[in-house]
């Protein structure tokens, strides 16, 4: 088959090394050439490397760019984890079909940053799949799907990891039942009434409630954990005077607190407590102008930190 694969990121490279190894043809690739989440390697670049041709991302945005698809003769276009909104006219180009392989469980998690909605949500599971692209966004039937467990240590880094773990696994079942017998390919509908389509929003414009539950503080701040790498979300922030600081982790004590939200209380093994408005939680890492320090080098016991909710 006649591969153009559209893609970012780690999962989008390990695609394409996996493509590169099958006995199928990748015409072109699509991708940004500046890394988004701060690591070194790109899509492009390997591609690049590898002798591909390259097109930036937006071009999936013009229909005329559907002719080029024809001209290559293209079978199928894949897309793994680019957000640039294909127009139809390109889904429909290729002979075969276009298919999206989405780091959310459909057609519950449907838009930007799953991973990261999930955790907030404090959901039990998480899972990726891979479906038919339609017109509209997330929509289109499922072709497969895998669900996982989320833990409580479990933070946006890990959880976006075992979706490329899961997902990855998708792309050869595609490809084989493909070249085998398209007709048999599973093609489920989904139950558009279970939609929830996630924007780009982040919770609390950033910051961080004190006001709220530690249950709930403590899975935004997971949400946002991509540390070593950039977090879609950023680090949800807080502000000790005139210092705006980001929260990069946290966990839960199940101590209850008394103190007023916000309160820097004592330490623990894990690092500083802060109360919440039921318990304290424990604050370990934080970002502080790009750099990640321990918590006990920037709290001291009785800091009040600024209520989001005051903001």
């Amino acid at each position: 088959m006649n591969i153009l694969l559209v893609g970012e990121e780690s999962v989008g490279i390990r695609t394409l090394r996996l493509l590169a190894g099958s006995r199928h043809k990748v015409v072109g690739v699509l991708a940004s050439q500046k890394p988004r989440f701060g690591g070194p390697a790109t899509l492009w670049k390997t591609a690049r490397e590898l002798g591909y041709r390259t097109w930036a991302p937006e071009n999936v945005r013009q229909p005329a760019f559907a002719r080029q698809v024809r001209e290559d003769e293209v079978d199928l276009l894949l897309n793994i984890h680019s957000l640039y909104l294909i127009h139809t006219d390109v889904l429909r180009a290729p002979k075969i079909g276009s298919f999206n392989l989405h780091p959310g469980p459909l057609p519950r998690f449907a838009g930007l940053n799953p991973v990261c909605w999930a955790l907030y949500f404090g959901e039990k599971t998480h899972g990726v799949t891979l479906h038919r692209m339609t017109a509209e966004i997330d929509a289109g039937p499922i072709v497969y799907q895998s669900v996982f467990p989320i833990t409580e240590t479990d933070t946006g880094l890990s959880v976006s990891l075992r979706c490329m773990q899961e997902g990855l696994l998708m792309v050869p079942r595609l490809l084989a039942e493909l070249t085998g017998n398209p007709v048999t390919l599973p093609e489920i509908p989904q139950d558009l009434t279970q939609r929830r389509r996630l924007g780009r929003e982040v919770p609390h414009r950033g910051r961080i409630i004190w006001s709220l539950p530690a249950r709930q503080v403590v899975n935004f701040v997971r949400a946002c954990n991509f540390c070593p790498f950039l977090s879609p979300w950023g680090y949800p922030q807080t502000r000790k005077g005139k210092c705006d600081l980001g929260i990069a982790t946290a966990t839960l004590t199940g101590c209850s607190a008394r103190s007023r939200p916000g309160t820097v209380g004592g330490l623990d093994d894990a690092g500083v407590r802060i109360a919440c408005s039921d318990e304290w939680i424990s604050v370990g890492k934080v970002s502080v102008r790009e750099e990640f320090l321990d918590a006990v080098k920037i709290f001291r016991v009785g800091d009040q930190l600024e209520n989001g909710a005051e903001s």
